[in-house]
C-alpha cells in the first residue's frame, strides 16, 4: 500500500523532468550535501544546446534582474509540509458551497493548490501591496536549501506571519517588492487555464516592475491591456509634485487569445441609443467605411484604394455600370485616403454597404450590427475608465453600507463595479475566479453580485493573510482583530444582502429567471497550518531508537479526522469544494467525497477490520485512504490491496 507524500509538490523535479524530455544530455547525476544521488541539470551543456555559437561565458542580454532573484526562484519551487485545515464555524454553507476562503500566507496557499487546481482557474485578479511606504510586504526566507525549507515548514510558526513594515526609512527597495511578487506570480501562472487571464491593480510605484515580471512569467506578447483607472478624481494632495488621481489595471493572458475574447456585453440601453436602424438580421448603426485616420491612404494602403459605383437610387456596385458613378475614399481637400475593408471583403458583404448623398457628396457607410453572427452583443472596453462607478469612493461607500458604519474599517476597497467589469472581460458564467491578495474580498462580493445579475455560476477562491489590525484602528475597536476577519465578514454580509435583494425582487415581480436560492453565497474556510503529520513522517531516519515507541502514531494528536481528510484531498489533487459527508459504518467514521462513484472514501479511525474494508470496496470509489496504523492486525493491512483488486480493481489504495 503506497503512502501519500503529504506535502506540496517539488516543482524543481517537474522542471528537470521536462528538460530531460527535450535535452536528455543536459540532465546528469550529482550528489547532494548528504551524499545521496539526485538528478541535476548541466547548465553549461544546456546553454550550449540553446545556442548556435560557442558559449564561453556570460554575455550582455536584455533581462530583468535584482538582488535576491535566484533565491526567490528557489523558494518558488521548494515544497512545504503544510496543509489546509477546515474551519466549519467560520464558514457559510460549508457542505454545499463551491467557494473557498483560504486564510494564511498566499505563497503557502499557492503551493498547496498547485496540483489540485493546475490549469483550472479562468481568471485571477490581484491587488498586491503598492510599495508606497505605508503598507506591508511579505519577508520570505530564501537562505536555506529545499530540504531545510521543507523541514522548517512543518513547524508551527509562532509569529503567525512573515510581514514586515515597508516604510520610507528602508528606501522602499524595489528588490524586496520584486522578491515578494515574483514567486507568487510564477505559482499563479500554473493555476491559470490556457484561455485564462490575470489582472493586477497597481500604481506608479511598481507599474514598470510588475510589467517586467509579468513579461518574464507570461511573455511580453501576452500583454492584453494596461488600463488607466480614474480612481480618485480629487487627486492625492499629499503627493510631492502632482496630485495623482489614477492607477492601473494590467492584464496578461496565459496563451494567445483571439480578437474579441475579452469583449464585454453591451447593455440594452446602449443598444437602444446607438443602434437606431434595423433590418432582418437585427439592429445596426452606420459607420463610415473610409478610414478616418489620414496616416493611412493610397500612398501606403494601395489595396484599400478602389471605387464603389453608385446610382441616384443609392444602389452600390463594385463594377462599373451605366448611370453609376465612381466613389473613391478621397477627402474634400483632395487627399487620397483608403477604405477600412479590402475589395474581397466588400464583395462578400456588399449587402452591408450603404451609400448616402450628403450635401451633394456621396459617402459610403457599412452596417455595424449590435450582435455578431452568433447572436452575442459585445464590445471592446476602452483603455481609460473614468465612470463614477469605478471610483474608490464608490468602493468605500459600498463597504461602509455593508458594515453599517461611517468609520473606515478597511481603507480604500476597490469598487465592486470595477471587478465586475473585469469579470465580464475574463470570466465566463461557470468560471473559477481567484484573488490571492483578497483584502476586504471585493472580488468575492463582485462574483456573487454578477452571478445574481446574470444567473451565472462563477466560483471563487480567496486567499488572505491574517494580517493584524492596528489596535488603535476602528476595525480593531469594532472587534476585527485581523484583515482576514474583515474579509470573511464582508462575504457573509454581501451574500446575505444579495440574496435578500433577489428575494425582494421575486416577491415584487412574481416571476424570476432563477431562484435566489440558486446563488451560491457561501464559502468554505480553510486555514493554512503546519502539516497534520508529525516530524517522524518526513524525517524517519532522524528518530532515535529510544523514541520509537512514542513515534508509533505519525499524526499530530490535536488534529481531527476532517483535518486529515482535507490534507488527503490536497495530496490526491481532489477539488477542495466537492461535497463531503461522513457516515458511521461498523462503528467507524467514514468520509465520502462527492457522489457515486465517489472520488474518495477515507477512514482514519483505528481498529479497521477486514469486514469494513470489504464493505467499503463495494462502493467502488476512485480512491480509498486509510490510516497506516489503523488496522486491527498486520494481516488485515496486507490484505487491503488484494481485497480491492478483487472487488474494485479500479480503486487506488493509499495510506497516511
Amino acid at each position: 500500500m503506497e503512502k501519500l507524500k503529504m506535502h506540496s509538490p517539488n516543482l524543481t523535479d517537474g522542471n528537470i523532468a521536462r528538460i530531460r524530455e527535450l535535452f536528455p544530455g543536459c540532465v546528469t547525476e550529482a550528489r547532494d550535501e548528504s551524499g545521496a544521488l539526485n538528478l541535476a541539470v548541466d547548465f553549461d551543456q544546456l546553454k550550449q544546446e540553446l545556442s548556435d555559437s560557442i558559449v564561453e561565458g556570460p554575455q550582455e542580454r536584455y533581462h530583468l534582474n535584482w538582488p535576491g532573484k535566484r533565491e526567490a526562484l528557489l523558494t518558488t519551487n521548494a515544497p512545504i509540509a503544510k496543509t489546509l485545515r477546515p474551519c466549519r464555524e467560520e464558514s457559510v454553507d460549508f457542505d454545499t458551497t463551491k467557494n473557498l476562503f483560504i486564510e494564511g500566507d498566499n505563497l503557502d496557499a499557492l503551493k498547496l493548490l498547485q496540483e489540485t487546481y493546475l490549469g483550472k482557474v479562468k481568471m485571477i485578479y490581484i491587488d498586491p501591496p503598492y510599495n508606497t511606504g505605508n503598507d506591508f510586504i511579505y519577508e520570505d526566507d530564501f537562505a536555506e536549501n529545499t530540504d531545510e525549507f521543507l523541514m522548517r515548514s512543518n513547524q508551527k510558526d509562532e509569529e503567525g506571519n512573515r510581514l514586515v513594515a515597508n516604510t520610507e526609512s528602508n528606501g522602499r527597495f524595489h528588490s524586496d517588492w520584486l522578491s515578494m511578487i515574483y514567486p507568487r506570480l510564477r505559482l499563479a501562472s500554473h493555476l491559470l487555464s490556457d484561455d485564462g487571464i490575470i489582472v493586477a491593480s497597481i500604481d506608479e510605484n511598481e507599474i514598470v516592475n510588475i510589467r517586467k515580471v509579468m513579461d518574464e512569467v507570461f511573455g511580453e506578447n501576452q500583454l492584453l491591456f494596461q488600463i488607466t483607472l480614474l480612481c480618485n478624481p480629487k487627486g492625492r494632495s499629499q503627493d510631492k509634485y502632482v496630485a495623482n488621481c489614477h492607477e492601473y489595471l494590467v492584464g496578461y493572458s496565459k496563451k494567445q487569445l483571439n480578437k474579441g475574447d475579452i469583449n464585454i456585453p453591451k447593455d440594452d440601453d446602449e443598444i437602444e441609443k446607438n443602434y437606431r436602424f434595423s433590418d432582418k438580421r437585427g439592429r445596426y448603426r452606420e459607420l463610415e467605411l473610409r478610414n478616418t485616420h489620414r496616416e493611412f491612404g493610397r500612398h501606403n494602403r494601395k489595396n484599400l484604394y478602389y471605387p464603389f459605383f453608385v446610382n441616384r437610387a443609392g444602389e452600390v456596385l463594385l463594377e462599373a455600370s451605366p448611370t453609376f458613378i465612381a466613389i473613391y475614399p478621397n477627402w474634400d481637400d483632395g487627399f487620397e485616403g483608403c477604405w477600412t475593408w479590402g475589395k474581397d471583403k466588400a464583395c462578400r458583404q456588399l449587402d452591408e454597404i450603404i451609400a448616402k448623398e450628403i450635401k451633394g457628396t456621396w459617402k459610403i457607410y457599412r452596417k455595424n450590427y449590435a450582435e455578431d453572427e452568433d447572436g452575442d452583443a459585445t464590445k471592446q472596453v476602452k483603455s481609460i475608465w473614468t465612470e463614477k462607478k469605478f471610483h474608490t469612493e464608490k468602493g468605500q461607500t459600498t463597504f461602509n453600507e455593508l458594515f453599517d458604519t461611517k468609520e473606515k474599517f478597511f481603507q480604500s476597497p476597490k469598487s465592486v463595479d470595477t471587478i465586475k467589469q473585469l469579470l465580464l472581460m475574463g470570466a465566463a458564467k461557470n468560471s473559477l475566479v481567484m484573488d490571492f491578495f483578497a483584502g476586504s474580498s471585493t472580488t468575492a462580493h463582485a462574483v456573487m453580485q454578477l452571478n445574481a445579475d446574470d444567473g451565472g455560476n462563477r466560483k471563487f477562491i480567496m486567499v488572505q493573510l491574517p494580517e493584524p489590525c492596528n489596535e488603535q484602528s476602528e476595525a480593531f475597536k469594532a472587534g476585527y482583530k485581523t484583515i482576514a476577519e474583515i474579509s470573511k465578514e464582508r462575504i457573509r454580509r454581501a451574500g446575505k444582502k444579495i440574496k435578500g435583494e433577489k428575494e425582494q425582487t421575486a416577491t415584487g415581480q412574481g416571476v424570476l429567471q432563477y431562484a435566489p436560492t440558486s446563488i451560491d453565497t457561501g464559502f468554505r474556510v480553510l486555514k493554512v497550518d503546519s502539516s497534520n503529520m508529525a516530524e517522524v513522517y518526513y524525517t524517519p531516519d532522524a528518530v532515535k531508537q529510544e523514541e520509537l515507541f512514542g513515534a508509533v502514531d505519525n499524526i499530530k494528536p490535536d488534529r481531527t479526522p476532517e483535518d486529515l481528510l482535507f490534507q488527503v484531498l490536497l495530496d490526491l489533487s481532489v477539488d477542495l469544494s466537492l461535497p463531503t459527508r461522513k457516515e458511521l459504518i461498523q462503528g467507524k467514521t467514514v468520509f465520502f467525497v462527492n457522489q457515486p462513484p465517489y472520488d474518495l472514501i477515507a477512514c482514519f479511525d483505528t481498529g479497521v477490520s477486514e469486514e469494513l474494508v470489504k464493505e467499503l470496496a463495494q462502493h467502488k470509489p476512485l480512491r480509498v485512504v486509510f490510516r497506516d496504523t489503523g488496522f486491527t492486525t498486520d494481516m488485515v493491512k496486507i490484505n487491503v490491496d488484494q481485497i480491492f483488486r478483487q472487488l474494485s480493481p479500479g480503486t487506488e489504495v493509499k495510506s497516511i
